[in-house]
């Protein structure tokens, strides 16, 4: 992945600014492999979220805070999705689903806590279904949301955290060009239990911020 600036459509604007008026840009959507693509996650996923996260449960345990049942449920990811498109509408989240060639989910990648100003920044969470580990999907699609967190979002930079034993996703953050800037103990209930966690960056530009 190159850090040219690209905008949401996957042509080349090296014209577009990082002063925040992209407000009404449209989310990203790319084709990640010829059977993979990257889009805006919708309410209407919700059944295919639940599938895909039912089928990865006991994969991704380890790395995952505790959930109820009905977080598993069509209803569940109903409820959830309402709230993250919420949150995307008041411009403090933006939610991608990876979808299959039949479109059906197998991954999600979400930024949340945007925050404008001096900071602009915003924390980046990700899965990839346990039937498309290890090809590669992770790394190409981090690498296509902090390409629109730069050109449709105007932000400066993106963080993430994972548990410290989880090499696979440390992997995937370095492969996108983040960096390891610390670990933080006891950061986030995981699996039950307080778990310490290595944190990461990728700054995105060095433009000025703009009010």
């Amino acid at each position: 992945m190159t850090d040219r600036t690209r905008p949401h459509d996957g042509t080349t604007d090296r014209t577009r600014p990082h002063d925040g008026t992209t407000a009404h840009a449209q989310p990203l959507t790319r084709p990640l492999t010829p059977d993979v693509t990257l889009r805006p996650a919708a309410l209407a996923d919700a059944p295919s979220f639940a599938t895909a996260l039912t089928r990865s449960r006991a994969y991704m345990r380890r790395w995952e805070p505790g959930r109820p049942e009905g977080f598993y449920a069509p209803e569940g990811q109903a409820a959830r999705l309402t709230a993250l498109l919420a949150e995307r509408d008041a411009g403090r989240a933006m939610p991608w689903a990876l979808a299959d060639a039949d479109d059906r989910v197998i991954g999600a990648f979400t930024l949340s806590a945007i925050e404008r100003g001096p900071y602009r920044n915003a924390r980046l969470g990700y899965w990839v279904d346990v039937d498309h580990a290890g090809r590669g999907l992770a790394t190409a699609a981090v690498g296509a949301v902090c390409d629109a967190a730069r050109d449709s979002l105007g932000l400066h930079r993106v963080e993430a955290a994972t548990v410290t034993e989880n090499a696979a996703s440390q992997r995937v953050l370095s492969k996108a060009g983040f960096e390891r800037i610390g670990t933080a103990p006891g950061y986030l209930h995981i699996n039950g239990r307080w778990r310490d966690h290595h944190l990461f960056q990728r700054l995105l530009h060095d433009d000025p911020p703009f009010a």
